[in-house]
């Protein structure tokens, strides 16, 4: 064994002085034969270990947690200092009803204009209809949501039929759908809608419990184990607002993936490109929403889930910060790097659905100790779209980019699409671009990976047994082989590093509000023939689609990704604004402007059905 590493303390670190290093993930690509002869190989006792140890060496994970000194204590949740002040907001009650908070949530959008909803002009630019377009349509007796309802239930019939086999909703009942569409149509008759959210129809993931439909986490047996007979909070308080609640979405098996594929009830392809992948792990709620049949999915983001799909498929995904949403009724429920977060076509429509949803549970307002945490002096925000004092507090946002890193992408386009974006703020609203420089940004890589894995583990474990492993699809069973490595030593010192990087940001965040990068590193992989019936493992291009999103997930900040444009082949393009703990109003209100005056026309999906309307394109 080679002499030890000793780190500085954080706190003695010139954080100028630090090197950015590319960050490439060291891995085969395999699927077909080889990605089963791998599988087999690493299940075996002994050389399975060779081969693990092998990557690990590889990917630098055993100089860094065993090799190496870390001064830090661990940090085993995010902990936070007091939050900073944001202008212009409107503050939310968490223990208020959902449908008062939605209520004061419309209050702090600009005024709404209904001119365009039912005016045909071939020549107008294509755009999302809004959880506003649909109220108004509703209110005005223009549509009502069971004939939405019929408009939505014929869509998925002929999504369905897809060759090959490609579902949004694997958990799905149309009586269902018409059963809540027709309530909320009779209340709308009544003139007794219960919020702005009263048939709106919403998706949720596969991992989030949503009754009477089983939770099966993506795989074929999940709900074999696990009785759903509640609704998830995050689904109650949808329902509350007379949400219609069409079904659960496909995802990538158990979250444990970042591209959407699964074997078990075929791959959802992303709108914009068929042949593509969605992202994951939160696939099938991203492309629902951006093939335009839902204004909004939950998804769960633990790694980028929520993020990375929303970048690939053009829409607008929210993660929060880390304690902001209860867990309750997830699969994963009890660890410390996973959000719920809203997937939608809109900023608006994030703001709207995030003011539902919000709301930490009692338990964990035991449980966390107020003077690391502070969570409970931060009631959340909003920002006021609809003041005049909006466009002076969007301006006076400072935003931190470390140069090497941003640039870090697989195709410049990537780049010069978000750069563009940061110019344009600069000229239409006099935003701020400082450079900053983030220390270790690998070791982050490897304490989340750490972090996450060895939390899915020790919820998983139990239910593994019985030869329900060898039912998982092969990437599932990879992943699962290499948290099994982890010891405790290892965690312990990923959560040293959790502390010592917590340090590195808060003092960025001296110095800049919002952090921005682009989302991901590349637009959507192409998905190989063979990874549709055994699935694939590509462990570089899951690194290139993470490469921007873990402070988020190991940190807990705030993060939103934003649809900026389009690559050479039609492909989305997202830019990431990561914010200071509990200031989700400081990014809502960045990504409002970025979507209002600088990230142009949005394209029409390949994939696109209008149910306001009921026409099927």
């Amino acid at each position: 064994m080679g002499e030890k590493l000793v780190k500085l303390p954080a706190t003695e670190v010139d954080m100028t002085a630090a090197k950015y290093t590319p960050q490439r993930v060291q891995a085969p690509h395999l699927t077909g034969f080889w990605l089963k002869l791998f599988v087999m190989l690493i299940e075996a006792p002994i050389i399975g270990s060779m081969i693990l140890i092998l990557l690990k060496n590889k990917n630098r994970i055993t100089e860094i947690l065993k090799n190496t000194m870390i001064p830090e204590a661990p940090m085993f949740i995010p902990e936070f200092p007091p939050k900073e002040s944001e202008p212009d907001i409107f503050c939310l009650e968490e223990d208020g009803k959902p449908e008062e908070r939605v209520e004061l949530a419309l209050q702090c959008l600009p005024d709404y204009n209904p001119g365009c909803i039912w005016i045909t002009d071939p020549t107008a630019p294509f755009r999302y209809w809004k959880i506003r377009d649909y109220a108004y349509a509703y209110k005005s007796k223009l549509t009502t949501p069971s004939q939405v309802a019929e408009h939505f239930i014929s869509a998925i019939e002929e999504s369905n039929n897809k060759n090959p086999l490609a579902p949004l909703l694997i958990s799905y009942d149309p009586d269902e759908v018409k059963r809540q569409a027709d309530a909320s149509t009779q209340r709308f008759k009544e003139g007794s809608e219960l919020s702005i959210l009263d048939g709106i129809f919403i998706a949720v993931k596969d991992d989030i419990d949503c009754y009477p439909y089983p939770s099966k986490g993506g795989t074929t047996w999940f709900h074999e184990l696990r009785q759903v007979k509640n609704d998830a909070v995050c689904v109650s308080r949808l329902r509350n607002c007379g949400a219609v609640l069409v079904g659960k979405t496909n995802m990538h098996e158990l979250a444990l993936g970042t591209t959407g594929n699964n074997a078990n009830f075929g791959t959802t392809r992303n709108p914009h490109a068929p042949d593509r992948y969605t992202g994951g792990s939160s696939s099938g709620s991203a492309a629902i929403v951006a093939c335009g049949l839902c204004s909004a999915a939950l998804g769960t983001d633990g790694g980028g889930s929520v993020r990375i799909p929303s970048s690939l498929c053009g829409v607008v995904g929210l993660k929060t910060t880390y304690g902001r949403t209860d867990m309750k009724g997830l699969l994963y429920h009890s660890g410390t790097v996973a959000i719920v977060g809203p997937i939608t076509a809109t900023v608006e429509d994030s703001i709207l659905v995030y003011a539902a949803i919000l709301g930490s549970s009692p338990a964990e307002r035991v449980s966390l100790k107020p003077c690391f945490f502070t969570m409970f002096q931060a009631l959340p925000c909003l920002p006021n779209l609809s003041s005049y004092e909006n466009w002076c507090s969007t301006g006076s946002l400072r935003l931190g980019k470390y140069t090497e890193w941003f640039n870090d992408v697989f195709s410049t386009e990537i780049s010069d699409k978000c750069e563009n974006i940061l110019n344009q703020l600069s000229e239409k609203h006099g935003c701020k671009t400082i450079e900053i420089v983030i220390p270790e940004l690998h070791e982050m890589f490897i304490a989340h990976v750490v972090s996450i894995g060895s939390e899915a583990l020790s919820q998983l474990n139990p239910d593994l047994e019985d030869g329900k492993l060898a039912r998982l699809t092969y990437d599932s069973r990879i992943n699962l082989a290499l948290f099994r490595t982890y010891s405790a030593s290892d965690y312990i010192a990923a959560q040293c590093l959790r502390r010592r990087l917590m340090h590195f940001y808060m003092e960025i965040f001296k110095k800049v509000d919002i952090i921005v990068t682009p989302t991901t590193a590349m637009t959507a992989p192409i998905i190989s023939p063979t990874a549709l019936t055994v699935g694939e493992t590509n462990m570089r291009v899951s690194g290139s689609l993470m490469r921007f999103v873990l402070a988020g997930n190991l940190l807990g900040f705030p993060a939103i990704s934003v649809p900026v444009g389009y690559d050479k082949q039609g492909l989305p393009i997202g830019m990431q604004l990561i914010g200071r703990p509990w200031c989700e109003a400081s990014i809502l209100r960045l990504a409002a402007a970025i979507e209002e005056t600088c990230a142009g026309p949005k394209k029409k999906p390949v994939q696109f059905y209008d149910i306001l309307k009921g026409n099927l394109m």
